[in-house]
């Protein structure tokens, strides 16, 4: 798609974490060999297709600006059937842009997650790291329990001992929990 492709995409994706964690998407930048104006100017025309009435919309959005997909899977989900669609993204390598779509090209869910053989060491419940564990990472860690904060991009988690960590677009962004006393 004119003006957007995978770099860029990854420009529209640190908006949202710039919410709660500016100075790693400032580090991040440069590793995009990008300005701020250029973020800014990827999530304005992203902001634009997702409004226009000639765009692609759903999944064809997401295809025309990330390309085929390095993987396609089929899944069952109940009654419905759905296709999960993978695309490497050039700012995390050990990570995917993973799309579900339904029927028809919708697309239910979107995030980032773990590439098999991942060097990221797995997540435990004292040993989260920010910008590298994901959502399915502390998902899968005993007493884990998801909390719906309102907002689509992202995703907190309760852990046992009042940890919780939070979630933009399925990256870790924060751990919080009380103090130590």
């Amino acid at each position: 798609m004119r003006g957007l492709a995978r770099r860029e995409f990854c420009l529209v994706l640190l908006r949202r974490m710039a919410d709660l964690r500016p100075d790693l998407v400032t580090e991040a930048l440069p590793r995009l060999d990008a300005s701020r104006a250029e973020a800014h100017a990827a999530h304005t025309r992203w902001q634009a297709l997702q409004h226009a009435r000639r765009a692609p919309r759903g999944l064809a959005l997401r295809s025309a600006v990330l390309g085929p997909p390095d993987e396609v899977e089929d899944r069952r989900v109940g009654d419905l059937d759905v296709q999960i669609r993978r695309w490497p993204l050039p700012l995390w390598p050990h990570l995917y842009w993973e799309v579900l779509s339904g029927p028809g090209g919708s697309v239910l869910h979107e995030h980032l997650a773990r590439t098999p053989g991942s060097p990221v060491p797995p997540a435990g419940a004292g040993a989260l790291l920010v910008w590298e564990h994901v959502l399915g990472d502390v998902m899968g860690l005993p007493g884990a329990r998801s909390v719906d904060p309102g907002v689509v991009t992202r995703w907190d988690v309760d852990l046992p001992g009042g940890v919780r960590a939070r979630f933009v677009w399925g990256l870790l962004q924060q751990v919080s929990g009380p103090s130590p006393r």
